[in-house]
């Protein structure tokens, strides 16, 4: 019997995803009656309380992109590598508690308007604007390649669909596969030099029906249609829908998955039979939560840098602004922001979940991991045919669309506010309402263009890294010390600029440079021992161990003694060398002629150590890559504060009105609020005494009840999330 299919889906996932696009976009036409001016089209008339809040945070924070990374870890380097997602999320938890205020507090559009406000430049607020446009358009297409690469796994190409020329293609790199999984030595002249020509070629294995440049197009397109539309009233009020999407997809492939394993090795008890199973068939090595050998990165001390710095940086996104100066009043903000947070805590923890039951499933045969989630997909929902592909793939493009929504407001929000606005003042409402219309349709364009033009999500995504750091230290101590001022704000940013853009992308540009023996240095290869107890996949692996030293052995060419054979239970010594690292490229070497060629940007901070005389080699690839986060933690706060002790201060009267206005509370209806604030500015020290340092510089609040309370409880949640964590990968051992 044949069955209808288009991209390889049957009827009903179409119509599911069909569906799902004409439910948003009613939504948006519903809401967009609602927008009267700027505050309406940017910030929702900031009147959503805590549900609202609770699912846009959620919906932002969340995309297509996590879910794939925290696969891709976990699949290649255990259960540790779910500390991709969490590493910097919950020690985030108490400080959103205490920092979420200050967004609605601030009571602006934008966060650029905050830079102009405090340092009295627009020009800063312009710099602001345009740093943030090009971190969200980059951010923007990463979520698109993600979700356009997803999609195209689940509707993969059979052998028998593919076209003549993608067979010669396909066929390529099933060769290139069973050459190198061959033993090198033992292969012929001839082999090694066609060996050689296909990882040149480097033949695609995976083809789908799917055509992934018009995917990206369509989605980007609908986002673009419901948000521009209904501006963030849609966009938040979709997200609370989109947030149910994005939590059924964290679960919805667990149970299909526990069934498969329970049927596959014949094991029984349900939950805890798979999990059982897990424990069984991984090495004890994919089960340290805590790092092991082969993931070098996530010592604890990489774990604590990364998430310090993440707390700095993620504090001056544009979009933080937007999802809690939206809230209706300081407690909804915080409330709804936490809640969020923490809900895609336990969302990545369910990821990780689904990576290891795959991965006990799947093992090696998925060459790409980027692969394994639409795999999965395909193969574990796909039989059931009641529509449940087409379900994933709504609740993948949901949680683009939730996060990419909410980004195009807050860019086309400064775009208009920061940079469109100081040259054309005083105009209607209405206009510049359109305004923001029309450049949300350019960022959007221009995220799917860097989307349809990029090769690789990962160099995308570092760059990204590099922004944010660059704003932080203007943004915190602007908000905790008077003595911030703009000269101390611009030496910070000019001096983070040059160190994250400038020279690292300048300086690999000049001849030479590349290919200098100097940049050239590594890191030690340092071997590490650890004691296991066997499991199946360890005795697989000590097996072709055995067959390969058995085959080298007969060719004469055998190294070492014969290993011993291994037994499920026993215990063993299993030493991994840690490899060399290039310290100061980003994406290590390529080598051409016997010559090491960097790769990737220059980390001109440990260049900077380096000649300093500390001896980088010696130290582990995870400690530099720690000392690059206290690099970007420290030295723009330390610029910012000398700059500024030197050089004249901001004006008295403007930081007192500033001052007074971040500790005048947000509570009850607008109109409370106005006359609150009227209260504000004809005595901007009426809530003095709330200050922990009264007549120093620094702009420290005493903390209440409800701080204390909030904070207690963010450190129990994210303490809820590790426990967790702990127990579920427990099961079964």
């Amino acid at each position: 019997m044949n069955h209808f299919s288009f991209w390889g889906l049957s009827w009903v996932d179409l119509a599911v995803i069909i569906v799902y696009f004409i439910a948003i976009i009613f939504i948006a036409i519903r809401v967009s009656k609602l927008v009267k001016n700027r505050e309406d089209f940017f910030m929702g008339g900031r009147r959503f309380g805590k549900l609202i809040q609770t699912f846009a945070a959620f919906g932002q924070a969340t995309s297509v992109e996590n879910v794939t990374t925290t696969t891709t870890m976990v699949n290649a380097n255990g259960a540790s590598g779910i500390w991709a997602m969490l590493a910097g999320g919950l020690i985030n938890l108490p400080v959103f508690w205490m920092t979420s205020p200050w967004y609605r507090r601030l009571r602006l559009l934008t966060m650029g308007d905050f830079f102009e406000e405090r340092y009295g430049s627009k020009r800063m607020a312009a710099f602001y604007a345009l740093c943030q446009t090009i971190y969200f358009v980059m951010i923007g297409a990463i979520g698109l390649m993600a979700m356009g690469k997803t999609v195209a796994a689940i509707t993969a190409k059979p052998e028998s669909a593919l076209s003549p020329v993608e067979r010669v293609e396909y066929m390529k790199a099933v060769e290139r596969e069973k050459l190198e999984t061959a033993d090198f030595a033992l292969l012929s002249s001839e082999q090694k030099e066609r060996l050689t020509e296909l990882q040149l070629l480097n033949p695609r294995k995976e083809y789908s029906y799917i055509n992934e440049k018009l995917l990206i197009c369509i989605v980007a397109l609908v986002t673009l249609v419901y948000a521009s539309i209904g501006g963030l009233a849609a966009a938040f009020i979709i997200d609370l829908v989109q947030g149910a999407f994005i939590i059924l997809l964290s679960i919805l492939l667990i149970p299909f998955a526990m069934f498969k394993i329970n049927t596959i090795f014949g094991t029984e008890g349900g939950v805890l039979g798979a999990f059982t199973t897990m424990h069984k068939v991984l090495p004890a090595s994919f089960l340290e939560l805590w790092g092991s050998p082969s993931l070098i990165e996530f010592t604890w001390y990489w774990i604590a840098g990364f998430s310090v710095m993440i707390v700095f940086t993620t504090a001056v996104q544009a979009n933080q602004l937007t999802a809690c100066g939206s809230a209706k009043d300081d407690y909804t903000a915080r409330y709804g922001f936490v809640s969020g947070m923490l809900l895609k805590r336990y969302s990545s923890v369910m990821w990780g979940v689904v990576a290891l039951l795959t991965l006990v499933l799947y093992g090696g045969t998925i060459s790409d991991p980027d692969y394994v989630w639409g795999h999965a997909t395909r193969d574990l929902l796909g039989p059931a045919g009641i529509g449940l592909v087409g379900l994933m793939i709504a609740c993948l493009i949901a949680a683009l669309m939730a996060s990419k929504s909410a980004f195009m407001i807050t860019a086309s929000a400064l775009i208009t506010n920061n940079l469109y606005r100081p040259y054309r003042p005083n105009l209607s409402e209405a206009h510049y309402v359109k305004v923001g219309r029309v450049f949300s349709v350019f960022y959007m364009m221009t995220s799917a263009w860097f989307a349809i033009k990029s090769n690789g999500l990962f160099g995308l995504f570092k760059m990204t890294m590099m922004f944010n750091s660059i704003l932080a230290a203007g943004f915190w101590l602007g908000m905790l010390w008077r003595k911030s001022n703009k000269a101390g704000a611009w030496a910070s940013m000019v001096v983070m600029f040059i160190a994250t853009v400038i020279l690292p992308f300048g300086l690999p540009a000049i001849p030479g440079v590349r290919t200098s023996e100097y940049l050239a240095k590594t890191t030690y290869a340092i071997p590490v021992s650890r004691t296991y107890i066997a499991r199946e996949m360890d005795v697989q692996e000590r097996e072709k161990a055995i067959a390969k030293w058995d085959r080298m052995n007969t060719a004469a060419m055998a190294e070492g003694l014969r290993p011993e054979i291994l037994n499920a239970g026993e215990k063993f010594r299993k030493e991994v060398l840690l490899p060399k690292k290039s310290i100061f490229w980003s994406e290590g070497f390529e080598f051409r002629d016997g010559k090491a060629i960097g790769r990737g940007n220059l980390k001109v901070e440990l260049i900077a150590l380096d000649c300093l005389g500390w001896d980088l080699s010696k130290n582990s690839y995870s400690l530099n890559e720690t000392l690059t986060f206290l690099f970007r933690i420290f030295i723009p706060f330390i610029v910012l504060m000398l700059v500024s002790l030197f050089t004249k201060a901001e004006d008295k009267e403007r930081l007192d009105q500033f001052f007074g206005k971040m500790l005048t509370p947000v509570v009850g209806t607008h109109a409370d609020d106005d006359r609150e604030m009227e209260l504000t500015r004809a005595n901007p020290n009426r809530f003095a005494h709330l200050k922990l340092f009264p007549g120093s510089n620094w702009e420290f609040r005493r903390w209440n009840r409800e701080d204390w309370l909030g904070v207690g409880g963010a450190c129990l949640a994210a303490a809820s999330v590790v426990i967790l964590l702990i127990v579920i990968v427990g099961l079964g051992s």
